[in-house]
């Protein structure tokens, strides 16, 4: 009879630096919560870590280049930024006034409403988005059937009109996943109307009910000082002080499955942490999980463009209403939103109080060309719509493009089906895990808490891998 081996921690590949990988890797290695439950090895392709979370400097200023907040009522992301220390540097946006650039001129983003969804028909009348005959026929609201899924787009269009959609529904939407209302699924994206559009009832009624609801208090969503693009690199650094290796510029080419676990580029691991965007993960399971490969490969991504750009605020007559304004696709303009980061936040007007960084986004899902523009024509068009949005006049003294090239995954109708595949799948080739922005939500909570998820899942496996081994053994 073998010796019993001694218990060792399992050898876990986890494959992507973005925030989720990061939050896998600290996680299993116990630098978010302890004790560690496994040995990692990180693997990224580039030469930074973070992904879409990415910080950098503008005219001299910091600013996120990327991701600039995250949900700060989901528990996820902020438990994780105190675990690294970064806790008490969390700050709420100084303002949260938000406007829709529709019909010609600024309106408030009307109160009471969920992704676009009003539950307050007085708040959607006075805010002036919509025409008459828009307002019209939202208070004529009318039943709608809702079977296991639908697009949001078109669910809401049968209940309370197209324009509610396109003049609401649509910019908010596309300032989460870039993508377009009527292919969107409403049980993967707004999971909070899927009760509502089952029960039946009024949809503004149950959205006013949905909102009126005691929450947990505090602000909706948070920042950093020097911008969420710090958070990763903390991450990053108690992973490293809790025993993980970080490999970055290190590509995986290869993936193996043995009865012992797996080969990454011919390396042995027990099991294998996937992080990468969906036709990575396609390609690098193509051999070991063709079937969950076949679905990884149907996922949909859509590219934007971040215009940041810094001015001598001496030189604004008056600094841009608000946080920002959301730009509905119907009404034409190149840009889509725009964020007046030193008015939003604190950090950022005390950092540097004679500057004033602004931003806009271009580009969404099946409408990416502007991706393939120039850093010049970008800044021209933003600085154009600016001009005729809020009278901005004034020249950046510096500015900078982001192109995130397929950087958001769509969420089609069924999209969940197809993730419950893709899993099992999974499950079924053993050791292996699947989490990020793909799977369970886009937000940075959505993808700590996906992170968490697939190390339980790998941490199980491994255990039960070696329960197997220890029986032998005693065979």
């Amino acid at each position: 009879m073998a010796e019993p081996r001694t218990a060792a921690l399992p050898r876990v590949a986890v494959i992507g630096g973005g925030i989720t990988g990061l939050a896998a890797a600290a996680f299993l290695c116990g630098a978010a919560e302890g004790p560690a439950r496994a040995r990692v090895v990180l693997f990224e392709s580039g030469g930074r870590l973070g992904g879409k979370l990415h910080s950098g400097e503008v005219g001299g200023v910091r600013v996120d280049l990327g991701a600039e907040s995250m949900l700060a009522r989901r528990p996820e992301a902020v438990g994780l930024a105190r675990a690294v220390g970064l806790g008490e540097a969390l700050q709420a946006p100084t303002t949260a006034k938000a406007a829709v650039w529709t019909r010609g001129a600024l309106r408030p983003l009307p109160a009471g409403q969920l992704m676009g969804v009003p539950g307050d028909l007085g708040a959607l009348a006075a805010s002036g988005v919509l025409t008459e005959a828009g307002l019209d026929r939202a208070r004529q609201e009318r039943a709608a059937r809702f079977g296991e899924d639908t697009s949001i787009g078109g669910y809401v269009a049968d209940r309370l009109g197209r324009e509610v959609v396109d003049r609401l529904v649509e910019p908010l939407l596309g300032g989460v996943y870039a993508g377009r209302a009527e292919e969107i699924s409403l049980r993967a994206a707004v999971p909070q109307l899927l009760a509502i559009a089952q029960g039946g009832g009024s949809l503004v009624e149950g959205v006013h009910e949905l909102l009126s609801r005691p929450s947990a208090g505090g602000p909706v969503f948070a920042g950093l000082p020097g911008g969420i693009g710090t958070l990763p690199l903390a991450v990053a650094e108690a992973c490293r002080a809790a025993g993980a290796e970080l490999r970055l510029d290190s590509p995986v080419g290869e993936l193996r499955r043995t009865p012992q676990g797996w080969l990454v580029d011919g390396e042995a691991y027990d099991a294998v942490l996937l992080t990468v965007p969906a036709p990575v993960a396609a390609r690098l399971l193509a051999r070991e999980a063709p079937a969950a490969a076949a679905e990884l490969a149907g996922v949909e991504y859509a590219g934007m463009a971040l215009v940041t750009m810094a001015f001598h605020r001496a030189e604004l007559p008056a600094p841009p209403p608000g946080s920002g304004f959301l730009v509905p696709p119907v009404d034409g303009r190149s840009i889509k939103a725009a964020t007046f980061s030193s008015q939003k936040w604190g950090w950022l007007a005390e950092s540097a109080p004679e500057a004033f960084l602004l931003r806009t986004s271009l580009g969404r899902h099946r409408e990416e060309a502007a991706l393939d523009l120039d850093d010049a024509e970008l800044v021209r068009r933003s600085l154009a719509d600016l001009r005729e949005a809020v009278g901005l006049t004034a020249v950046p003294y510096a500015t900078a493009v982001t192109r995130w090239r397929a950087g958001l995954p769509q969420y089609p109708v069924g999209h969940q089906d197809r993730v419950a595949r893709i899993r099992a799948a999974a499950r079924a080739t053993g050791g292996l895990a699947l989490a990020g922005a793909a799977f369970d939500g886009v937000g940075i909570p959505a993808c700590v808490g996906s992170a968490r998820r697939a190390a339980e899942e790998v941490v199980t496996s491994c255990q039960g891998q070696g329960e197997r081994r220890e029986n032998e053994d005693h065979d």
